[in-house]
């Protein structure tokens, strides 16, 4: 098992084995990142990893994982934006105890 030195932003570096870290690519992106609790303080630091960085750990037996960004990151929203007067309007209507009954009138088809 390799030994690995990493920075931990409150320890400075220290020293892991590869089965302390994770590689994470995201497959729609192609970004990387590596991850690994600091076995000082037991922060959790993640550091984002350029091509050459994620073959030499995975090379040095670091476990990867491939994760795809979530499906509504794509979705147009519909319908106007949001304004101050509907929070206000959503917030006064917070102030009823029948609060949830009437929500969900306003949104049955």
């Amino acid at each position: 098992m390799a030994l690995i030195r990493a920075t931990c932003s409150e320890c400075g570096d220290v020293e892991l084995r590869s089965r302390d870290l994770q590689v994470r690519i995201c497959t729609d992106t192609g970004g990387g990142t590596y991850l690994f609790r600091c076995p000082i303080c037991r922060m959790t630091e993640v550091k984002t990893a350029d091509d050459q960085v994620v073959d030499i750990l995975v090379a040095a037996g670091v476990r990867c994982v491939e994760w795809r960004l979530p499906s509504e990151m794509g979705e147009r929203p519909i319908g106007e934006p949001i304004s101050h007067d509907d929070v206000l309007d959503f917030h006064e209507l917070m102030n009823d105890a029948a609060w949830f009954t009437t929500l969900a009138a306003m949104v049955e088809m």
